[in-house]
């Protein structure tokens, strides 16, 4: 099994970030990122975690706020006026808030990619990680399963307006038929909802898809599906999600010019 290690890559992406912080901060500017949740669950709370000592790392200010129904609207319109923010993230899937004050994000500090003022940071996190692994998707059948708002729907279109061949799986459709697919990428938050059975020798898989079990976080593929030698899958922890973090830094960068 060769595995799709997104640790590795973005540790390479981490390395420059902090210099351009550096050289951005030496010019007086001082990215800063904002994140607002109303949500413990635990996967929720390792991802604000992981983001946070990322941007520690890389030297990018990042405050974690929660808000609920009563005053998420006024910290949102708050955040998204001061100047002094570059990127504002709602960290999804929401609890209480209604989702509509994803609109009230800028779309130039849509970091997240939400709102369509940038890619969406999942999908361009599994694209990097598949052309940091030599990965051409030129001829080949890709399969998505699930059209979600970070992963699925917006890599249908990404992929989609380049000419690959995609087809996307929804609920309720026959799983059974990802056996026809070169390139699966998983994307559900249903976990081993991807079984082996599903899988055809040689094939790329990308599970993008987290979940929590027991207070412990997993995957959208079965582990039957990991222990195969003759595909090619992301590890159980450092495949997309490491990229999708560094990738949200990159666009808060890019604010910040």
């Amino acid at each position: 099994m060769k595995k799709l290690d997104g640790q590795e890559l973005a540790g390479y992406v981490k390395e420059r970030q902090a210099g351009e912080v550096r050289r951005l901060k030496a010019g007086g500017a001082w990215p800063k990122l904002v994140i607002f949740y109303d949500n413990d669950s635990p996967v929720i709370l390792k991802y604000m975690e992981l983001k946070k000592e990322y941007g520690a790392d890389i030297g990018v200010g990042v405050d974690i706020i929660r808000i609920s129904p009563g005053n998420a609207r006024e910290r949102l319109l708050e955040a998204s006026g001061d100047d002094s923010v570059h990127g504002i993230i709602v960290q999804l899937p929401l609890k209480y808030v209604s989702q509509e004050i994803l609109g009230l994000i800028p779309p130039a500090k849509d970091v997240d990619g939400l709102n369509g003022g940038m890619p969406s940071a999942t999908a361009e996190a599994v694209n990097w990680l598949l052309s940091g692994h030599d990965i051409d998707l030129r001829g080949k059948k890709i399969a998505l399963v699930g059209r979600g708002k970070l992963v699925g729907g917006p890599l249908e279109k990404m992929w989609g307006d380049l000419g690959y061949g995609v087809r996307v799986f929804t609920r309720g459709d026959d799983l059974s038929q990802l056996k026809d697919y070169d390139v699966v990428v998983s994307a559900t938050g249903v976990a081993g909802l991807i079984e082996s059975k599903m899988i055809k020798a040689g094939a790329v898989v990308v599970d993008g898809g987290t979940a929590s079990e027991g207070g412990v976080l997993v995957g959208d593929v079965d582990e039957a599906v990991r222990e195969r030698e003759d595909i090619v899958i992301t590890p159980k922890i450092g495949g997309v999600g490491p990229l999708t973090v560094a990738v949200l830094f990159e666009h808060v960068l890019r604010v910040t010019q």
